[in-house]
């Protein structure tokens, strides 16, 4: 985030361009309006980047092994991957017409090396940047002024903004957490037992085994699986992650209410639309004291301690596909 005197500096200075310019006030209304937590904008963060990786094929979850090609590619995906979640219509002159107004979008990895094409000065740009490697993003709207940009020295003589003027970006949504690339940021020799297997239904319970009480994206699994049914590698049935780890005391919840509420009421970590989360769980016993718990199976369940004896975990509730958070 930013300090506080700088951040309260940029809110001002921001605060004083969105009442001065009412298509900036009608832009930011209306994705506010759309998107008020930043829940979906981060969601198709993650799942561009996902898709660039395509672990499901490659195996990749580091954005330094893309091609350079991908990298350059990268923002045309955040542009249209952003369009089909909010449904945004065609530009007339930029990408989008939101509110009626045209608005370009530009994409950056690196905070700041937004590429401003040169007829996109007048207009309103949506900037948008994400990192996996601190698992942070942000999104912001800024009328292009020539006098805030840098001249270009590349080919297409794109420009970009003078870091003194980053102040004027009305900020959406700044430095927010953005769902982690959770193999990115394991220790290596976490990493190499969950990957090693040879299959893909192997290595997805060892995902969940050695990586407990910490939210799973799909991009994670279908990576770790390189399987086109990775989510099936989870599901309950012989072999699958949820039988196999349920004899070892584990639980998997997903994203469905119930299971929600289970992860919740343990005080675990609580998956988010698209995501799983595992942890090992123990009957509650005096030595456990007030801990949360949860009833299953007609018995009281917690979180299990490293020396709790390892016992078979009980079933998750069934559910539906209308069974969603």
């Amino acid at each position: 985030m930013l300090p506080l005197d700088i951040s309260a500096a940029a809110n001002i200075h921001s605060q004083a361009l969105l009442e001065s310019d009412p298509e900036l006030q009608a832009v930011h209304k209306h994705l506010t309006r759309l998107d008020p937590s930043g829940q979906r904008f981060s969601a198709v963060l993650r799942d561009t980047i996902d898709q660039l990786l395509n672990g499901e094929v490659t195996g990749r979850y580091d954005w330094k092994t893309l091609f350079k090609t991908e990298k350059t590619h990268a923002g045309t995906l955040v542009e249209i991957n952003l369009q089909r979640e909010f449904r945004f219509d065609d530009g007339i002159d930029m990408d989008y017409s939101i509110a009626g107004i045209d608005v370009d979008c530009k994409y950056s990895q690196q905070f700041g090396a937004w590429m401003i094409p040169p007829e996109a000065v007048g207009h309103l740009c949506l900037l948008v940047w994400a990192d996996d490697y601190t698992s942070r993003w942000s999104a912001g709207l800024l009328r292009i002024e020539e006098q805030w940009l840098n001249r270009g020295t590349n080919r297409d003589m794109k420009l970009t903004v003078k870091a003194e003027h980053r102040n004027k970006i009305l900020w959406l949504s700044h430095q927010e957490t953005l769902p982690e690339n959770v193999l990115l940021h394991l220790p290596a020799t976490t990493r190499d037992a969950i990957l090693s297997p040879s299959s893909g239904q192997k290595r997805v319970n060892e995902l969940f085994r050695r990586v407990q009480n910490r939210r799973i994206g799909r991009g994670v699994v279908r990576t770790v699986a390189q399987q086109s049914d990775y989510m099936a590698r989870v599901r309950e049935a012989q072999g699958r992650a949820r039988t196999v780890l349920r004899e070892e005391g584990v639980l998997i919840p997903g994203h469905y209410s119930s299971h929600q509420h289970i992860a919740r009421a343990l005080g675990a970590q609580v998956p988010r639309p698209g995501e799983l989360v595992s942890f090992r769980v123990a009957q509650a016993s005096p030595h456990h004291g007030d801990r949360p718990r949860v009833d299953l199976d007609g018995r009281t369940w917690v979180l299990a301690d490293d020396d709790d004896p390892v016992e078979i975990a009980p079933f998750l509730p069934k559910h539906t596909e209308n069974d969603k958070s």
